[in-house]
């Protein structure tokens, strides 16, 4: 992978890339995803055990009454472009983000 990427003007830029949420500090706020615009993660509700239900669309949707929370969860990690606006946003610091020379393709 390469050392470093350049921006329109030439300057050096490493996009980091999300990795993981931990949804044990996620609060399920949504501001994440608002500001991403390659739709990387999902609102997801989870029951009392925390297993994950599925996805929440926005409708009053409560799993037949098993919805405890709602948490944000990576679906579709390979869309994220590393540009960083979902942790400026996030106001619990629950991602964990990695320059994307150390990523996996």
């Amino acid at each position: 992978m390469t050392n470093s990427f350049l921006t329109r003007d030439g300057s050096r830029w490493m996009p980091d890339y999300l990795t993981a949420i931990d949804g044990a500090i996620c609060i399920g706020c949504g501001r994440c995803f608002k500001v991403c615009s390659r739709e990387v993660m999902h609102l997801y509700g989870i029951d009392d055990t925390g297993e994950i239900l599925g996805v929440c669309d926005g409708e009053d949707d409560d799993f037949d009454g098993q919805l405890n929370r709602m948490i944000m969860v990576i679906d579709h990690p390979g869309r994220c472009i590393g540009c960083g606006a979902c942790a400026r946003v996030c106001p619990k610091n629950c991602q964990t983000h990695a320059a994307a020379d150390t990523v996996a393709t």
